[in-house]
Protein backbone atom coordinates (compact mmCIF):
# COMPACT_ATOMS: atom_id res chain seq x y z
CA UNK A 1 0.00 0.00 0.00
CA UNK A 2 1.08 3.59 -0.57
CA UNK A 3 2.67 5.45 2.31
CA UNK A 4 1.90 8.95 1.01
CA UNK A 5 -0.69 10.24 -1.50
CA UNK A 6 -0.91 13.71 -3.03
CA UNK A 7 -4.40 15.01 -3.77
CA UNK A 8 -4.38 17.15 -6.94
CA UNK A 9 -7.62 18.93 -6.14
CA UNK A 10 -9.37 21.21 -3.67
CA UNK A 11 -12.60 21.64 -1.71
CA UNK A 12 -14.85 18.86 -0.53
CA UNK A 13 -13.40 16.19 -2.81
CA UNK A 14 -9.85 16.83 -1.55
CA UNK A 15 -11.17 16.48 1.99
CA UNK A 16 -13.02 13.29 1.03
CA UNK A 17 -9.80 11.70 -0.25
CA UNK A 18 -7.86 12.84 2.84
CA UNK A 19 -10.42 11.11 5.08
CA UNK A 20 -10.17 7.85 3.12
CA UNK A 21 -6.37 7.96 3.30
CA UNK A 22 -6.41 8.66 7.04
CA UNK A 23 -8.58 5.59 7.66
CA UNK A 24 -6.10 3.53 5.62
CA UNK A 25 -3.08 4.87 7.49
CA UNK A 26 -1.77 6.77 4.46
CA UNK A 27 -0.14 10.21 4.84
CA UNK A 28 -1.54 12.98 2.65
CA UNK A 29 -0.24 15.98 0.76
CA UNK A 30 -2.58 18.84 -0.13
CA UNK A 31 -1.81 21.23 -2.96
CA UNK A 32 -3.37 24.66 -3.17
CA UNK A 33 -3.40 28.07 -4.79
CA UNK A 34 -2.69 31.25 -2.85
CA UNK A 35 -6.47 31.80 -2.74
CA UNK A 36 -6.89 28.49 -0.88
CA UNK A 37 -4.18 28.90 1.74
CA UNK A 38 -6.81 28.80 4.52
CA UNK A 39 -8.88 26.03 2.95
CA UNK A 40 -9.93 23.06 5.05
CA UNK A 41 -8.15 20.47 2.88
CA UNK A 42 -4.90 22.40 3.47
CA UNK A 43 -5.52 22.45 7.22
CA UNK A 44 -6.30 18.74 7.53
CA UNK A 45 -3.65 17.22 5.26
CA UNK A 46 -0.36 16.08 6.77
CA UNK A 47 1.58 18.37 4.41
CA UNK A 48 0.71 21.09 1.94
CA UNK A 49 2.39 22.70 -1.06
CA UNK A 50 1.39 25.98 -2.70
CA UNK A 51 1.21 25.58 -6.48
CA UNK A 52 0.79 29.22 -7.52
CA UNK A 53 -1.67 32.12 -7.95
CA UNK A 54 -5.49 31.81 -7.79
CA UNK A 55 -5.91 31.07 -11.50
CA UNK A 56 -6.53 27.34 -11.99
CA UNK A 57 -4.22 27.37 -15.02
CA UNK A 58 -1.37 28.49 -12.77
CA UNK A 59 -2.22 26.23 -9.85
CA UNK A 60 -4.56 23.21 -9.99
CA UNK A 61 -3.90 22.68 -13.71
CA UNK A 62 -0.15 23.30 -13.41
CA UNK A 63 1.23 19.82 -14.10
CA UNK A 64 4.95 20.63 -13.58
CA UNK A 65 4.15 22.20 -10.19
CA UNK A 66 2.12 19.14 -9.12
CA UNK A 67 4.91 16.75 -10.12
CA UNK A 68 7.42 18.93 -8.28
CA UNK A 69 5.21 18.80 -5.17
CA UNK A 70 5.39 15.00 -5.30
CA UNK A 71 9.17 15.11 -5.57
CA UNK A 72 9.47 17.57 -2.69
CA UNK A 73 7.20 15.61 -0.35
CA UNK A 74 7.98 12.06 -1.43
CA UNK A 75 4.38 11.26 -2.42
CA UNK A 76 4.15 8.00 -4.36
CA UNK A 77 0.70 8.42 -5.90
CA UNK A 78 -1.66 11.16 -7.04
CA UNK A 79 -5.43 11.16 -6.59
CA UNK A 80 -6.98 13.66 -9.04
CA UNK A 81 -10.49 13.87 -7.52
CA UNK A 82 -12.97 15.09 -10.13
CA UNK A 83 -12.71 18.03 -12.50
CA UNK A 84 -9.36 19.78 -13.10
CA UNK A 85 -6.90 17.08 -14.34
CA UNK A 86 -8.95 14.00 -13.43
CA UNK A 87 -9.65 13.04 -17.06
CA UNK A 88 -6.45 14.39 -18.60
CA UNK A 89 -4.65 11.52 -20.34
CA UNK A 90 -1.46 13.56 -20.71
CA UNK A 91 -1.39 14.08 -16.93
CA UNK A 92 -1.76 10.33 -16.36
CA UNK A 93 1.08 9.67 -18.84
CA UNK A 94 3.38 12.19 -17.16
CA UNK A 95 2.69 10.72 -13.72
CA UNK A 96 3.69 7.27 -14.99
CA UNK A 97 6.82 8.65 -16.70
CA UNK A 98 7.94 10.05 -13.34
CA UNK A 99 7.59 6.69 -11.63
CA UNK A 100 4.46 7.73 -9.74
CA UNK A 101 1.03 6.08 -9.64
CA UNK A 102 -2.10 7.71 -11.00
CA UNK A 103 -5.09 6.72 -8.86
CA UNK A 104 -7.43 6.18 -11.77
CA UNK A 105 -7.69 4.31 -15.07
CA UNK A 106 -4.99 4.02 -17.70
CA UNK A 107 -4.17 7.01 -19.90
CA UNK A 108 -5.30 4.99 -22.93
CA UNK A 109 -8.77 4.47 -21.48
CA UNK A 110 -9.04 8.13 -20.43
CA UNK A 111 -8.10 9.13 -23.98
CA UNK A 112 -10.49 6.62 -25.52
CA UNK A 113 -13.50 7.72 -23.49
CA UNK A 114 -12.59 11.42 -23.63
CA UNK A 115 -13.44 11.58 -27.32
CA UNK A 116 -17.19 11.13 -27.63
CA UNK A 117 -17.09 9.54 -31.08
CA UNK A 118 -14.38 7.03 -30.15
CA UNK A 119 -16.19 6.27 -26.89
CA UNK A 120 -19.49 5.60 -28.68
CA UNK A 121 -17.85 3.36 -31.28
CA UNK A 122 -15.97 1.46 -28.56
CA UNK A 123 -18.93 0.76 -26.30
CA UNK A 124 -21.10 -0.18 -29.27
CA UNK A 125 -18.56 -2.87 -30.18
CA UNK A 126 -18.59 -4.00 -26.54
CA UNK A 127 -22.37 -4.54 -26.59
CA UNK A 128 -23.52 -1.42 -24.75
CA UNK A 129 -26.67 0.13 -26.31
CA UNK A 130 -26.19 3.55 -27.92
CA UNK A 131 -28.39 6.41 -29.14
CA UNK A 132 -29.13 6.24 -32.92
CA UNK A 133 -26.85 8.75 -34.64
CA UNK A 134 -23.75 9.36 -36.69
CA UNK A 135 -20.92 6.85 -36.53
CA UNK A 136 -18.43 9.67 -36.33
CA UNK A 137 -17.93 13.36 -37.09
CA UNK A 138 -20.78 14.96 -39.01
CA UNK A 139 -20.12 17.65 -41.63
CA UNK A 140 -22.44 20.40 -42.84
CA UNK A 141 -22.73 18.53 -46.15
CA UNK A 142 -23.88 15.17 -44.81
CA UNK A 143 -25.89 16.52 -41.84
CA UNK A 144 -29.25 17.06 -43.64
CA UNK A 145 -29.39 13.53 -45.04
CA UNK A 146 -28.32 11.97 -41.73
CA UNK A 147 -30.83 14.03 -39.73
CA UNK A 148 -33.58 12.88 -42.08
CA UNK A 149 -32.61 9.25 -41.55
CA UNK A 150 -32.44 9.60 -37.76
CA UNK A 151 -35.63 11.67 -37.59
CA UNK A 152 -36.10 15.08 -35.99
CA UNK A 153 -35.48 16.39 -33.42
CA UNK A 154 -31.73 15.73 -33.47
CA UNK A 155 -28.98 16.73 -31.04
CA UNK A 156 -25.69 18.20 -32.23
CA UNK A 157 -22.86 17.45 -29.76
CA UNK A 158 -19.19 18.40 -29.54
CA UNK A 159 -16.90 15.37 -29.88
CA UNK A 160 -14.68 16.76 -27.11
CA UNK A 161 -17.65 18.07 -25.12
CA UNK A 162 -18.79 17.96 -21.54
CA UNK A 163 -20.95 19.87 -19.09
CA UNK A 164 -23.53 20.66 -21.75
CA UNK A 165 -21.22 22.88 -23.80
CA UNK A 166 -21.28 22.43 -27.55
CA UNK A 167 -24.75 20.85 -27.49
CA UNK A 168 -27.64 22.19 -29.60
CA UNK A 169 -31.04 20.80 -30.61
CA UNK A 170 -32.48 21.06 -34.13
CA UNK A 171 -36.21 20.39 -34.15
CA UNK A 172 -36.55 20.67 -37.94
CA UNK A 173 -34.52 20.89 -41.14
CA UNK A 174 -34.85 24.68 -41.01
CA UNK A 175 -33.05 24.78 -37.63
CA UNK A 176 -30.26 22.36 -38.53
CA UNK A 177 -27.75 24.73 -40.09
CA UNK A 178 -27.98 27.23 -37.23
CA UNK A 179 -27.69 24.46 -34.59
CA UNK A 180 -24.56 23.11 -36.31
CA UNK A 181 -23.00 26.57 -36.43
CA UNK A 182 -23.77 27.31 -32.76
CA UNK A 183 -22.50 23.93 -31.57
CA UNK A 184 -19.25 24.34 -33.52
CA UNK A 185 -18.68 27.86 -32.18
CA UNK A 186 -19.26 26.77 -28.56
CA UNK A 187 -17.10 23.67 -28.98
CA UNK A 188 -14.22 25.65 -30.44
CA UNK A 189 -14.36 28.22 -27.63
CA UNK A 190 -14.65 25.64 -24.85
CA UNK A 191 -12.44 22.78 -26.06
CA UNK A 192 -10.37 24.14 -28.96
CA UNK A 193 -12.03 21.53 -31.17
CA UNK A 194 -15.07 22.31 -33.34
CA UNK A 195 -15.86 18.79 -34.58
CA UNK A 196 -19.40 17.63 -33.80
CA UNK A 197 -21.55 14.53 -34.16
CA UNK A 198 -25.30 13.92 -34.27
CA UNK A 199 -27.72 11.84 -32.21
CA UNK A 200 -31.44 11.31 -31.94
CA UNK A 201 -32.89 13.77 -29.44
CA UNK A 202 -35.01 11.87 -26.93
CA UNK A 203 -38.17 13.65 -25.77
CA UNK A 204 -38.49 12.83 -22.04
CA UNK A 205 -35.55 10.68 -21.02
CA UNK A 206 -34.11 10.12 -17.59
CA UNK A 207 -30.37 10.29 -16.90
CA UNK A 208 -29.30 6.95 -15.45
CA UNK A 209 -25.68 6.05 -14.71
CA UNK A 210 -24.02 2.84 -13.56
CA UNK A 211 -21.12 2.98 -11.10
CA UNK A 212 -18.41 0.36 -11.67
CA UNK A 213 -15.19 -0.74 -10.01
CA UNK A 214 -12.55 -2.85 -11.76
CA UNK A 215 -9.28 -4.20 -10.36
CA UNK A 216 -6.09 -5.40 -12.03
CA UNK A 217 -7.01 -9.03 -11.33
CA UNK A 218 -9.85 -9.15 -13.86
CA UNK A 219 -12.71 -8.50 -11.47
CA UNK A 220 -15.39 -5.95 -12.45
CA UNK A 221 -18.45 -5.13 -10.33
CA UNK A 222 -21.23 -2.57 -10.51
CA UNK A 223 -22.66 -0.67 -7.55
CA UNK A 224 -26.10 -0.15 -9.04
CA UNK A 225 -27.58 2.89 -10.72
CA UNK A 226 -27.89 6.58 -9.92
CA UNK A 227 -30.71 8.72 -11.29
CA UNK A 228 -29.34 12.17 -12.14
CA UNK A 229 -32.32 13.47 -14.11
CA UNK A 230 -32.81 16.72 -12.19
CA UNK A 231 -30.51 19.00 -14.16
CA UNK A 232 -30.12 22.60 -15.19
CA UNK A 233 -28.23 23.34 -18.42
CA UNK A 234 -27.02 19.73 -18.40
CA UNK A 235 -25.53 20.20 -14.91
CA UNK A 236 -26.70 17.74 -12.25
CA UNK A 237 -28.48 19.22 -9.24
CA UNK A 238 -30.05 16.25 -7.39
CA UNK A 239 -29.05 12.58 -7.59
CA UNK A 240 -30.70 9.39 -6.31
CA UNK A 241 -29.69 5.77 -5.82
CA UNK A 242 -31.52 3.76 -6.95
CA UNK A 243 -33.70 5.27 -9.63
CA UNK A 244 -37.47 5.62 -9.04
CA UNK A 245 -37.89 4.51 -12.67
CA UNK A 246 -36.05 1.16 -12.57
CA UNK A 247 -36.82 -2.19 -11.03
CA UNK A 248 -34.34 -4.79 -9.77
CA UNK A 249 -34.47 -6.77 -13.02
CA UNK A 250 -33.62 -3.72 -15.15
CA UNK A 251 -30.79 -2.83 -12.77
CA UNK A 252 -29.35 -6.33 -12.98
CA UNK A 253 -29.61 -6.43 -16.77
CA UNK A 254 -27.91 -3.10 -17.49
CA UNK A 255 -25.39 -3.73 -14.71
CA UNK A 256 -24.44 -7.06 -16.27
CA UNK A 257 -24.10 -5.52 -19.74
CA UNK A 258 -21.78 -2.81 -18.39
CA UNK A 259 -19.60 -5.11 -16.28
CA UNK A 260 -19.14 -7.60 -19.13
CA UNK A 261 -18.19 -4.75 -21.49
CA UNK A 262 -15.60 -3.24 -19.14
CA UNK A 263 -14.20 -6.67 -18.39
CA UNK A 264 -13.55 -7.09 -22.14
CA UNK A 265 -12.03 -3.60 -22.23
CA UNK A 266 -9.65 -4.41 -19.38
CA UNK A 267 -10.71 -1.28 -17.52
CA UNK A 268 -9.06 -0.37 -14.21
CA UNK A 269 -10.38 1.65 -11.28
CA UNK A 270 -13.65 3.50 -10.78
CA UNK A 271 -15.78 4.63 -13.68
CA UNK A 272 -19.33 5.54 -14.58
CA UNK A 273 -21.29 4.65 -17.71
CA UNK A 274 -23.98 7.27 -18.31
CA UNK A 275 -27.22 6.56 -20.17
CA UNK A 276 -30.38 8.23 -21.29
CA UNK A 277 -33.33 5.99 -20.38
CA UNK A 278 -36.70 6.21 -22.09
CA UNK A 279 -39.56 3.72 -22.53
CA UNK A 280 -37.60 0.91 -20.92
CA UNK A 281 -34.51 1.33 -23.14
CA UNK A 282 -30.99 2.52 -22.30
CA UNK A 283 -28.91 4.69 -24.62
CA UNK A 284 -25.21 5.32 -23.89
CA UNK A 285 -24.21 9.00 -23.49
CA UNK A 286 -20.63 8.88 -22.23
CA UNK A 287 -18.24 7.28 -19.80
CA UNK A 288 -16.63 9.24 -16.98
CA UNK A 289 -13.22 7.76 -16.19
CA UNK A 290 -13.05 9.26 -12.72
CA UNK A 291 -14.81 9.60 -9.39
CA UNK A 292 -18.21 11.28 -9.71
CA UNK A 293 -19.48 14.15 -7.56
CA UNK A 294 -22.50 11.99 -6.70
CA UNK A 295 -20.57 8.87 -5.60
CA UNK A 296 -21.80 9.13 -1.96
CA UNK A 297 -25.32 7.91 -2.82
CA UNK A 298 -23.85 4.68 -4.22
CA UNK A 299 -21.74 4.32 -1.09
CA UNK A 300 -24.85 4.80 1.06
CA UNK A 301 -26.86 1.97 -0.52
CA UNK A 302 -23.95 -0.49 -0.82
CA UNK A 303 -21.75 0.31 2.20
CA UNK A 304 -18.69 0.32 -0.10
CA UNK A 305 -16.14 3.15 0.22
CA UNK A 306 -15.46 3.95 -3.44
CA UNK A 307 -12.46 6.19 -2.75
CA UNK A 308 -10.85 3.52 -0.58
CA UNK A 309 -11.34 1.00 -3.37
CA UNK A 310 -9.81 3.41 -5.91
CA UNK A 311 -6.68 3.65 -3.78
CA UNK A 312 -6.48 -0.11 -3.14
CA UNK A 313 -6.94 -0.91 -6.84
CA UNK A 314 -4.26 1.59 -7.87
CA UNK A 315 -1.88 -0.08 -5.41
CA UNK A 316 -2.49 -3.43 -7.12
CA UNK A 317 -4.81 -4.96 -4.53
CA UNK A 318 -7.74 -7.16 -5.49
CA UNK A 319 -11.25 -6.21 -4.46
CA UNK A 320 -12.26 -8.39 -1.51
CA UNK A 321 -15.89 -8.72 -2.65
CA UNK A 322 -17.73 -10.02 -5.70
CA UNK A 323 -20.96 -8.91 -7.37
CA UNK A 324 -22.88 -11.48 -5.31
CA UNK A 325 -21.59 -9.85 -2.11
CA UNK A 326 -23.03 -6.44 -3.01
CA UNK A 327 -26.43 -5.85 -1.41
CA UNK A 328 -28.48 -2.74 -2.25
CA UNK A 329 -30.09 -1.44 0.91
CA UNK A 330 -32.57 1.43 1.06
CA UNK A 331 -32.56 4.66 -0.89
CA UNK A 332 -30.21 7.66 -0.95
CA UNK A 333 -30.52 11.21 -2.28
CA UNK A 334 -27.83 13.87 -2.75
CA UNK A 335 -28.47 17.62 -3.12
CA UNK A 336 -25.64 19.78 -4.43
CA UNK A 337 -25.50 22.83 -2.21
CA UNK A 338 -23.94 25.52 -4.40
CA UNK A 339 -22.86 29.04 -3.51
CA UNK A 340 -25.40 30.44 -5.97
CA UNK A 341 -28.72 32.21 -6.06
CA UNK A 342 -31.18 29.31 -5.69
CA UNK A 343 -33.32 30.32 -8.68
CA UNK A 344 -31.12 32.32 -11.07
CA UNK A 345 -27.99 30.26 -10.21
CA UNK A 346 -25.92 33.45 -10.16
CA UNK A 347 -22.62 32.70 -8.32
CA UNK A 348 -22.44 34.01 -4.76
CA UNK A 349 -18.85 33.95 -3.48
CA UNK A 350 -18.21 35.55 -0.09
CA UNK A 351 -17.65 34.93 3.60
CA UNK A 352 -19.72 32.36 5.50
CA UNK A 353 -20.90 34.04 8.69
CA UNK A 354 -22.74 31.10 10.23
CA UNK A 355 -22.58 27.40 9.43
CA UNK A 356 -24.45 24.48 10.94
CA UNK A 357 -24.70 20.98 9.50
CA UNK A 358 -27.67 18.68 10.03
CA UNK A 359 -27.18 15.42 11.93
CA UNK A 360 -29.00 12.29 12.88
CA UNK A 361 -29.32 8.80 11.45
CA UNK A 362 -28.63 8.52 7.73
CA UNK A 363 -27.42 12.12 7.20
CA UNK A 364 -24.06 13.02 5.66
CA UNK A 365 -22.72 16.42 4.62
CA UNK A 366 -19.57 16.40 2.51
CA UNK A 367 -18.08 19.88 2.52
CA UNK A 368 -14.90 21.86 3.13
CA UNK A 369 -16.57 25.09 4.29
CA UNK A 370 -16.64 26.47 7.83
CA UNK A 371 -17.79 29.61 9.69
CA UNK A 372 -15.53 32.48 8.65
CA UNK A 373 -14.39 30.75 5.47
CA UNK A 374 -14.39 32.91 2.36
CA UNK A 375 -15.56 31.12 -0.78
CA UNK A 376 -13.27 32.37 -3.56
CA UNK A 377 -14.70 33.46 -6.93
CA UNK A 378 -12.15 31.52 -8.98
CA UNK A 379 -13.50 27.96 -8.90
CA UNK A 380 -16.59 25.78 -8.98
CA UNK A 381 -19.44 27.03 -6.77
CA UNK A 382 -20.08 23.69 -5.02
CA UNK A 383 -20.16 24.40 -1.28
CA UNK A 384 -21.22 20.97 -0.08
CA UNK A 385 -23.26 17.84 -0.73
CA UNK A 386 -26.15 16.90 1.52
CA UNK A 387 -26.69 13.13 1.38
CA UNK A 388 -29.49 11.29 3.17
CA UNK A 389 -30.16 7.55 3.35
CA UNK A 390 -33.22 5.67 4.59
CA UNK A 391 -34.84 2.28 4.18
CA UNK A 392 -37.13 3.45 1.34
CA UNK A 393 -37.61 6.48 -0.91
CA UNK A 394 -40.53 7.95 1.01
CA UNK A 395 -38.61 7.93 4.30
CA UNK A 396 -35.58 9.30 2.46
CA UNK A 397 -37.60 12.30 1.22
CA UNK A 398 -38.91 12.97 4.72
CA UNK A 399 -35.39 12.77 6.14
CA UNK A 400 -34.13 15.09 3.40
CA UNK A 401 -36.86 17.61 4.21
CA UNK A 402 -35.83 17.60 7.85
CA UNK A 403 -32.11 17.84 7.09
CA UNK A 404 -32.57 20.76 4.69
CA UNK A 405 -34.42 22.68 7.40
CA UNK A 406 -31.49 22.11 9.80
CA UNK A 407 -28.75 23.11 7.36
CA UNK A 408 -27.55 26.70 7.86
CA UNK A 409 -25.08 28.46 5.53
CA UNK A 410 -25.37 32.22 6.13
CA UNK A 411 -23.45 35.12 4.60
CA UNK A 412 -23.84 33.91 1.02
CA UNK A 413 -26.70 32.77 -1.19
CA UNK A 414 -27.07 29.02 -1.61
CA UNK A 415 -29.36 26.59 -3.43
CA UNK A 416 -30.87 25.33 -0.14
CA UNK A 417 -34.22 27.18 -0.70
CA UNK A 418 -34.61 25.50 -4.10
CA UNK A 419 -34.27 22.05 -2.58
CA UNK A 420 -36.69 22.96 0.19
CA UNK A 421 -39.23 23.60 -2.57
CA UNK A 422 -38.35 20.57 -4.68
CA UNK A 423 -38.66 18.08 -1.84
CA UNK A 424 -42.34 19.09 -1.51
CA UNK A 425 -43.20 19.00 -5.23
CA UNK A 426 -45.73 16.25 -6.17
CA UNK A 427 -43.73 15.17 -9.26
CA UNK A 428 -40.58 14.79 -7.19
CA UNK A 429 -42.41 12.90 -4.45
CA UNK A 430 -43.87 10.59 -7.14
CA UNK A 431 -40.49 10.24 -8.88
CA UNK A 432 -42.11 11.43 -12.10
CA UNK A 433 -39.53 13.64 -13.81
CA UNK A 434 -37.16 13.71 -16.79
CA UNK A 435 -33.97 15.62 -17.63
CA UNK A 436 -36.13 18.53 -18.85
CA UNK A 437 -38.32 18.77 -15.73
CA UNK A 438 -36.24 21.17 -13.63
CA UNK A 439 -35.72 23.82 -16.31
CA UNK A 440 -39.47 23.87 -17.05
CA UNK A 441 -40.17 24.10 -13.32
CA UNK A 442 -37.79 27.04 -12.90
CA UNK A 443 -39.27 28.83 -15.91
CA UNK A 444 -42.79 28.44 -14.49
CA UNK A 445 -41.61 29.56 -11.06
CA UNK A 446 -40.64 32.96 -12.41
CA UNK A 447 -38.43 35.53 -10.65
CA UNK A 448 -37.77 34.81 -6.97
CA UNK A 449 -36.34 37.08 -4.33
Amino acid sequence: MFEKVLIANRGEIALRVIRACREMGIATVAVHSTADSEAMHVRLADESVCLGPPSAAQSYLNIPAIIAACEITGAEAIHPGYGFLSENAKFADIIKEHGLTFIGPTADHIRMMGDKITAKQTVKELGIPTVPGSDGEVTDTDAPKLAGEIGYPVLIKATAGGGGRGMKVAKSAEELSFALSQARTEAKAAFGNDTVYMEKYLQKPRHIEIQILADSHGKVVHLGERDCSLQRRHQKVWEEAGSPALNAQERDEIGSIVTRALEKLGYLGAGTIEFLYEDGRFYFIEMNTRLQVEHPVSEAITGIDIVREQIRIAAGAAMDFTQKDIVFEGHAIECRINAENPFTFRPSPGTITQFHTPGGLGVRFDSAIYSGYRIPPFYDSLAGKLVVHAKNRNECLLRLRRALNELVVDGIETTIPLFQKLVREPDIIDGDYSIHWLEKYLANLGPQS
